[in-house]
């Protein structure tokens, strides 16, 4: 995996010194230079655009909240602010910085910032990907004929994974299950989750092809093999893959009409 390019500013040659011992004994993080003062740093990050930088906030001139003031809150990077004082950590975080460090760094206190700092980037580059592949994927589709969405409804779900990015087809989901504030797509050799909500995942997928029958349990109407009474108005609907789902008596008429729908049209 391509290591994230990190920028050190501080006006300490030995502090300078010390952050670069500490990132050469990582694998996944590069060093593209080291900066004396706030000047000089704002035009390395203009000019490199790392993807972080451990920022020095007391420097002659201009401070690490300068160099962010010059460079534009938008423009920066990710931070790892690295000070010998504490009074200013409320403020280092009010500008979102990822960590803030203080001298003389320890080594544990060190990784598990840049810890936090890689998670964080590599989440965002993950997103943009997605964006991009979307776009990209989208623009396929319509020269090819093959819409990402068709009479409105989703027909690829786009999944973002750790480290990847997954586009899975509708028609390949078995059934859906809530899960918090995500869901679980369950599809025939595997599971996958979205930050989604059920009332979400509705609006999102063709109503001719899935149905809701619970609270938490969202079904491919294709995949539905059998339906049998159980207590008090309540169904357990069979799917194709062996699994059991109960079809509660809330969603009960609406799952009927649209089953029987189904059959009808299937019929014509």
């Amino acid at each position: 995996m391509q290591p994230i390019t990190a920028l050190i500013i501080d006006d300490e040659p030995l502090a300078r010194e010390a952050l670069q011992l500490l990132v050469a004994d990582r694998s996944d993080t590069s060093i593209v230079a080291t900066c004396k003062d706030g000047r000089e740093a704002t035009e390395a990050i203009k000019r490199l655009k790392p993807d972080l930088v451990f920022l020095d906030i007391q420097m002659p001139e201009l401070d690490g909240f300068g160099v962010i003031k010059e460079v534009g809150a938008a423009n920066m990077p990710h931070v790892i602010f690295v000070t010998a004082y504490d009074q200013y950590a409320v403020k280092a975080f009010e500008t979102e910085a990822v960590d803030y460090l203080l001298k003389p760094i320890e080594d544990d206190r060190f990784n598990k910032a840049l810890d936090r700092a890689i998670r964080r980037i590599r989440e965002e580059r993950v997103g943009e990907l997605g964006e991009q592949l979307a776009r990209l994927i989208g623009r396929h589709d319509q020269e090819q004929g093959t819409p990402s969405q068709q009479d409105g409804y989703d027909t690829r779900i786009m999944i973002r994974e750790k480290d990847a990015v997954r586009f899975v087809p509708v028609e390949s989901i078995v059934w859906i299950e809530a899960a918090g504030d995500y869901v679980m797509l369950h599809t025939q050799a595997k599971r996958h989750l979205l930050r989604e909500s059920m009332a979400g995942m509705e609006k999102r997928l063709d109503p001719n092809e899935f149905v809701r029958i619970h609270r938490s349990s969202i079904v491919n109407m294709n995949r539905i093999s059998e339906m049998r009474p159980y207590f008090h108005g309540d169904y357990v609907v069979y799917l194709d893959s062996g699994k059991e789902l109960k079809l509660s008596r809330r969603y009960r008429k609406a799952a009927e009409a649209r089953l029987a729908g189904r059959v009808e049209s299937t019929v014509r």
